[in-house]
């Protein structure tokens, strides 16, 4: 009797045990401490043959730069029909394998458009222009399933900076409970198909999020996603941290700065105007030098670290350089905010990634 009751306790701690690790092993994403760049840019990069080099001045690739400096996540947009290759699903199905090969985690932003959706612009694309809102629902479903089955990311996205939902008309937050729908079947795809990659919903700026979020509570995500960007989102970070902190208190979910950028000069290296140019769009207590670029981007960091079920941060625009060169009317709007110098040297910021 005493073997009997031992043999059926033993079973009872077997299973116990199995289960709590598949529990962690299902959560090992979501408790690392993301320290995250987009990197969407270089795959297109490296089709000038461009040279760059790290903090030591020795030539590297920009994605290896990143990774020895101890960036742990990569980021990477993806469009349903682009009009070339860059951020397609090939493109960066392709990309994404070399970043896992390199031991980092692979973050996705799916459009769900054919070029850039933010919080002004979310146009369907094109080859859905003309669903019914029941096809629609479908393509968002079968659309995000085959991503997750080609790449099955880390993390991602249902939609990028959806503050006025996405998928206009029919999934603007004038319509919210299509908005709701079409969230869910995208969700959806990721739990059928990959339950170990974490859902982020994403949001531009900490204005009206909790009303947001309160909208789409029935939504069965995992991770709160926030841009935050001075000239666009305040200039006090002290607001920041208090913003963020009542994300938890609010909604009681893992938050994570999505987005973000900081210039090391106001200079331009190109003849495309750039998104930041003076004083008046930054914070006065980090100057637009190598050295305010790595404090601010530290401040953001610590911020993180100081929010309640802070998750990390991901940088916007490290890799944008000129790469078009340096007359090009064309090409980067960013230059002055990434990673690397216009002799393509890295700058200090990476540092704060150690």
């Amino acid at each position: 009797m005493k073997l009997k009751l031992f043999t059926i306790y033993f079973l009872f701690i077997l299973i116990l045990s199995c289960n709590k690790q598949q529990i962690l092993n299902s959560n090992t994403a979501i408790n690392t401490i993301i320290k995250g760049v987009d990197a969407s840019f270089i795959p297109e990069i490296r089709e000038t043959n461009l040279v760059f080099y790290n903090t030591n001045n020795v030539k590297e690739d920009m994605l290896l730069t990143l990774k020895n400096a101890g960036v742990n996540t990569i980021r990477l947009r993806i469009w349903n029909n682009p009009t070339n290759t860059h951020s397609s699903l090939n493109e960066v199905k392709t990309f994404a394998a070399e970043v896992k090969k390199l031991g980092m985690k692979v973050w996705l932003t799916v459009h769900y458009s054919d070029t850039w959706a933010d919080p002004g612009a979310q146009i369907k694309p094109a080859n859905w222009s003309n669903l019914s809102f029941i096809q629609l629902n479908d393509s968002v479903y079968f659309f995000t399933k085959n991503i997750v089955e080609e790449i099955n990311p880390d993390y991602i996205q249902i939609g990028n900076e959806i503050n006025n939902g996405f998928l206009w008309p029919e999934g603007s937050t004038n319509n919210m409970n299509q908005m709701i729908a079409l969230l869910k079947s995208g969700v959806k795809a990721v739990r059928e198909t990959n339950s170990n990659s974490k859902i982020i919903i994403h949001y531009a700026g900490c204005n009206n999020t909790e009303w947001f979020f309160n909208q789409i509570k029935l939504v069965d995500y995992d991770i709160i996603g926030i841009s935050y960007y001075p000239m666009w989102h305040g200039k006090s970070l002290d607001t920041l941290q208090m913003q963020l902190n009542s994300l938890n208190t609010n909604f009681n979910k893992p938050i994570l700065i999505a987005e973000t950028s900081y210039p090391f000069t106001f200079g331009y290296n190109d003849w495309t105007n750039n998104i930041i140019g003076d004083s008046s769009q930054i914070l006065p207590q980090f100057s637009a030098t190598d050295q305010g670029q790595k404090n601010y981007v530290q401040s953001i960091f610590n911020i993180s670290k100081n929010t309640v079920n802070g998750l990390g941060f991901c940088y916007w625009g490290a890799e944008y350089v000129s790469f078009k060169g340096n007359q090009a009317n064309n090409g980067s709007s960013y230059e002055n905010q990434a990673f690397w110098n216009f002799n393509n040297k890295a700058l200090p910021v990476l540092e704060v990634f150690k």
